[in-house]
């Protein structure tokens, strides 16, 4: 699954790409990617829009075009292909942006889990999927008050606790157990047990290994290969993710496997120690 790494890195992709053009026509061929409008209204809408910069916020897109914006989330398989217009439509391309000067953007997901949806320009955060996202890893309100505040006394994991996009936006499995793993944090540490001095560390490690991952274009892997001609060299930097029965960096020690929250997880057993 892309990451916020991932979208940083289709989002600046894209921008050298495609800003600028005009839309001519959109082919929808699978109108479950389409979300709170008809397939008809939604390609008639984007006609003749010139598209005018792509944001991102947590794992979601934005296309910001003349007079809407387009808000495009590409959940578990999600892909953008930049082809000419005159090109066959390969299997699993479901939306197709037509563009005046002949090539055309396509969406490509395997899964069809992904979702479009028209918003007035400045409504994006106002959407109900958006709206109660909590901060990104570089917002200053991601921080030690804020966290705790958070925490109160639940008694989560420390990793779904992260993966919940309602405490911070944008971290996936991955970046999660990497996260961990830097903060010396074992996964199954309930919250309302960590120190302010864990939390914190937490958070620069959650800083850290975002920045990294957008300095390398996020990783590729099997689950998420960049459809736009870049190779994310993180997962050449994973200190634990995947790296079952190899040494821990630190210790030398195997990491493990173990699974958290039904979510298949990567730890040192002695870097890591349990609390409790």
């Amino acid at each position: 699954m892309p990451e916020l790494p991932e979208v940083e890195t289709v989002k600046e992709s894209l921008k050298t790409l495609i800003l600028g053009k005009t839309i001519h026509h959109v082919d929808i061929l699978y109108e479950g990617i389409i979300h709170g409008t008809t397939k008809d209204y939604f390609s008639k809408r984007l006609e003749n829009e010139i598209l005018m910069d792509i944001g991102r916020f947590g794992k979601f897109l934005f296309f910001r075009f003349s007079t809407i914006t387009l808000i495009s989330h590409l959940r578990m398989e999600g892909k953008y292909f930049l082809k000419h217009s005159f090109e066959l439509i390969a299997k699993h391309e479901h939306v197709i942006f037509h563009f005046t000067d002949g090539t055309s953007l396509r969406y490509h997901d395997t899964r069809k889990f992904g979702t479009m949806e028209l918003v007035e320009p400045g409504n994006e955060f106002l959407m109900p999927n958006i709206l109660l996202m909590g901060p990104e890893p570089f917002d200053n309100q991601f921080n030690l008050s804020y966290l705790k505040s958070r925490i109160k006394s639940s008694i989560r994991p420390i990793k779904s606790f992260l993966l919940d996009q309602n405490n911070v936006s944008g971290l996936g499995n991955i970046y999660v157990d990497e996260v961990l793993f830097l903060s010396r944090v074992h996964p199954e540490t309930q919250v309302k047990n960590l120190s302010d001095s864990e939390i914190l560390k937490i958070i620069d490690s959650t800083q850290a290994v975002i920045n990294k991952a957008i300095e390398l274009g996020g990783t590729t892997i099997r689950s998420y290969l960049s459809s736009l001609g870049i190779t994310g060299r993180f997962q050449n930097e994973l200190n634990v993710h995947l790296r079952a029965l190899k040494p821990c960096i630190i210790c030398n020690t195997p990491i493990i496997k173990i699974k958290v929250g039904g979510r298949g997880t990567y730890i040192c057993p002695t870097c890591q120690k349990r609390k409790g």
